[in-house]
């Protein structure tokens, strides 16, 4: 794909992988303040969310032009709010641009006016001419041996942007800035003077009385996008820290902003960290463990995986129990609860290397049962215990966009906020041993029997003679449009089953799931017909696909 360019003063869409619940955003490009830092790593924009105050650094891969991809992003989102802020756009471009051509006929009158005054008082004598032609003379070898003195006059302060201005005035040595400083000398687009004239000059940010620049974090200004009661969607700035927000249900969230702008401002904790287990979610989360600065060792069954995280700065342990004797907290995700029990109980396993004040996060999705025996085995020889299953995808563990699950040891879950913001957008804390279990198997239930509705939709469409494409297209124009729904389609309709969540795991969830409805006498018809689907599915060798490859179980 082409790069876009994008320059300062440009609207633009932010397109998260939390759309799924979110529509998509609209941001100005703006100038950073003079003392805020850019975030390592890829390339940023600071940008500024459209009718608020919040500001942002957001990758550029994230970003797409207004104009080129209005109808596009209109197409797709159709809830009331969603219009609104397009026609709040809409009105401030009309706006914008009424100015500009009102200064543009305006100058061209004052010019006009000028001319024709100059023409009035233009000398005609010829020694009138030759006093004139001296008095310019003069004044051109005033203004060639006055130049440098020009540069840093209020003329030229009044063309460049503030961000050239810092960087002129700052005593860096000539030369080529740093690489992690290129990006923020954005070009300015032909508009941005008439922008930042009208509504658009509310966007300057400023830090108030109570966040003095000085004592606020660098990254402060970053953002929450959380879900309330009312249909709206809000943004909610939040500091580096993790925040602890109690819910009336008891139940305690850590709540991260945008990874780019969250996982740009992180302190890595001074604890050692050990990780088991590299699969499609370990992987990612071990690498932005890593890009964030902690300290890592990792372990996996398969020895050559780990190879990659080496050499990205990860220590090598030999043995589970070697890894957890070696750090202070230890995370494993693993597949199901017969590997997680034999991690910990087995040869060479994580209970060998516990010891009073050791940590242990299981961080696989299985039953309550089992993560309660497991819990209760490590505690047995001092150690402390959370469980921290997490919702996500391959593709959201890449980008430290998972949502985490935890219950357990508080003061454990506490210690581990600068993994968890690296590793998710959100982390919840459900309280005692097993309620992240339960949780997260019920989500993977609703997940699950989505995908298989998913599915039995498009092949009737299809037996019946309609359109695929079209019923996408109309599913995306409705309530339920969303990039799960999207994603997964667009999967069966290219036969593109490359796993981002593996079949015979979201089968394996909800065959979990439906032993969990079965304890409590809690009816499941709905997950127990989609278990048959996917159990079909697998029959037909589609286990290690994408849980969307359900759909070869309807047309076979």
């Amino acid at each position: 794909m082409a790069a876009v360019s994008l320059r300062l003063g440009d609207l633009v869409w932010l397109l998260c992988y939390h759309q799924t619940f979110f529509p998509p955003l609209i941001l100005q490009i703006v100038n950073p303040p003079k003392d805020l830092k850019k975030p390592r790593g890829k390339k940023c924009f600071f940008v500024k969310f459209f009718g608020t105050e919040d500001h942002a650094w957001i990758k550029v891969e994230q970003l797409k032009p207004y104009h080129a991809h209005k109808e596009e992003m209109i197409k797709i989102n159709k809830g009331k709010r969603f219009q609104q802020a397009v026609d709040a756009v809409e009105e401030f471009l009309r706006r914008a641009k009424g100015k500009d051509q009102t200064s543009s006929h305006n100058s061209a009158d004052d010019k006009n006016r000028r001319n024709s005054s100059e023409e009035r008082s233009r000398p005609n004598s010829g020694d009138e001419k030759r006093k004139l032609s001296l008095s310019e003379g003069k004044v051109k070898k005033n203004v060639g041996e006055g130049k440098k003195r020009v540069s840093s006059g209020s003329s030229e302060r009044g063309s460049k942007s503030p961000l050239k201005r810092a960087q002129e005035q700052s005593p860096r040595k000539r030369g080529r800035p740093p690489k992690d400083e290129k990006d923020l000398t954005i070009p300015e687009s032909s508009t941005v003077k008439g922008m930042m004239a009208g509504p658009m000059a509310a966007f300057k940010w400023q830090p108030t009385a109570s966040e003095p620049v000085k004592d606020a974090d660098p990254h402060f200004h970053h953002f929450l996008l959380s879900q309330t009661e009312k249909p709206a969607v809000c943004y909610q700035a939040i500091t580096k820290k993790l925040k602890i927000c109690e819910e009336e249900t008891g139940s305690t969230s850590i709540q991260a902003a945008d990874s780019t702008a969250v996982n740009g401002s992180i302190t890595p904790t001074d604890k050692k960290i050990g990780f088991l287990g590299l699969g499609l979610m370990g992987s990612g989360i071990v690498s932005n463990l890593l890009k964030m600065g902690h300290t890592v060792t990792v372990w996996n069954r398969t020895a050559e995986k780990c190879d990659l995280f080496i050499q990205e700065g990860a220590r090598l342990g030999r043995t589970p129990a070697e890894v957890v004797s070696t750090c202070d907290i230890t995370f494993a995700c693993v597949s199901d609860p017969k590997a997680a029990k034999d991690l910990v109980l087995g040869p060479s396993g994580v209970l060998q290397g516990i010891r009073p004040g050791k940590c242990y996060v299981d961080m696989s999705t299985v039953d309550a049962d089992t993560v309660t025996e497991l819990a209760q085995v490590i505690v047995s020889r001092g150690g402390r215990f959370l469980e921290a299953p997490v919702s996500g995808n391959q593709q959201l563990s890449n980008d430290g966009m998972l949502v985490i699950l935890a219950a357990g040891d508080r003061g454990l879950y506490e210690d581990c906020s600068s993994c968890f913001q690296a590793m998710g957008k959100t982390s919840f804390f459900l309280g005692e041993v097993g309620n992240a279990a339960k949780m997260m198997l019920i989500v993977n239930m609703v997940q699950g029997s989505f995908m298989a509705t998913i599915a039995e939709g498009l092949t009737l469409a299809q037996v019946t003679g309609q359109s695929q494409q079209t019923l996408l297209d109309i599913l995306n124009q409705g309530q339920l449009a969303s990039i799960f729904l999207d994603q997964k389609c667009q999967n069966i309709l290219q036969g593109n089953f490359k796993p981002d969540f593996y079949l015979k795991y979201i089968q394996k969830d909800l065959r979990l799931a439906i032993a969990l409805g079965d304890a409590v006498n809690h009816p499941t018809p709905m997950a127990a017909a989609a278990n048959e689907v996917y159990k079909r599915a697998k029959a037909l060798d589609q286990s290690d696909n994408d849980m969307s490859a359900v759909y070869r179980a309807y047309i076979h």
